[in-house]
């Protein structure tokens, strides 16, 4: 199954009210903010999204005003990070009838599933719609390893379409591609990796702190797509203190921090996340002011 999925995805921060309830038009603010600035897909409710957070109604109601919203200008995909295989299943289907176009699939959440399991997960999965995965592979985050050789054996499911590499090892792109071939589309998923998996082969990029700096964000993809490295990194040299935030437990908060700095909705997350304080806050903050005052601009 070929898509033609490639550049920058957002994976959308999605808003709340003050009273934790979901906030849908701020969510479609942000998106729309995203898109002036030419971002060229949209991953809703990854964890960024706060997936996990958000009860079956919720995903269904953001995703069919997320699709109805986008109106196939850009692909649009949704988490699947669920607790069971069958609540994966569930969703999978429930979002292709809302009409997403592809669905970003991680390993059963909490529990450390084997080798066999994770395999079994991901096949089951796919069977449950129609609609071509991106398959998310974070073993820091998740525990789970989706290691080279069992992309080698889950190549023969079609809808397999594209893996999130986000192993914080740059080395796996070119095994994958070595033992691949041109089967798989590869998108970085580390933000702070970003340029080192561009030269290997990736040919997207599921980021974060785009939902802060979208056009700073499209600066440094289109200089690295036209192999104008000098200007890339003066980009990515600017931008790696803030990439660093995404690699971090609190990668959720620092974002929406960070785009909330930036003018883009709040820095509200659902509990058991709280808004950060005291050291830690006054740092994230020095950072992100200090890198809105020096934003890079196009030469």
């Amino acid at each position: 199954m070929k898509v033609n999925w490639q550049g920058v995805f957002p994976a959308v921060c999605t808003q709340f009210h003050a009273d934790q309830s979901l906030n849908i038009p701020g969510t479609l603010a942000h998106v729309d903010a995203m898109l002036a600035a030419g971002v060229h897909g949209l991953v809703m409710m990854g964890s960024v999204g706060e997936n996990t957070t958000l009860d079956p109604a919720e995903k269904k109601e953001l995703l069919k005003a997320t699709v109805a919203h986008i109106g196939k200008r850009v692909p649009v995909l949704t988490g699947v990070a669920e607790y069971t295989t069958t609540g994966a299943c569930r969703w999978a289907a429930d979002a292709a009838r809302l009409g997403a176009d592809g669905l970003m699939v991680l390993p059963p959440m909490v529990y450390k599933s084997d080798e066999r399991e994770t395999i079994t997960h991901f096949r089951a999965v796919a069977k449950a719609s129609d609609l071509p995965i991106m398959v998310y592979n974070n073993p820091p985050a998740y525990k789970v390893d989706i290691t080279p050789e069992m992309f080698v054996e889950m190549a023969d499911e079609p809808k397999f379409a594209c893996i999130k590499e986000s192993s914080d090892n740059p080395r796996r792109i070119t095994d994958i591609i070595n033992l691949t071939k041109d089967r798989y589309v590869i998108f970085a998923g580390v933000d702070d990796l970003v340029v080192e998996c561009m030269i290997l082969g990736a040919v997207g990029w599921v980021s974060g702190l785009v939902n802060a700096f979208p056009a700073e964000n499209r600066l440094l993809w289109d200089y690295a797509q036209a192999g104008k490295w000098k200007e890339a990194l003066d980009v990515y040299r600017w931008y790696t203190p803030l990439l660093h935030l995404d690699t971090h437990v609190k990668l959720v908060q620092y974002i929406k921090l960070a785009a909330a700095e930036c003018g883009y909705g709040t820095e509200l997350c659902r509990a058991p996340r709280l808004p950060i304080v005291g050291a830690e806050r006054e740092h994230v903050l020095k950072l992100i002011r200090s890198a809105i005052t020096t934003r890079p601009t196009k030469k």
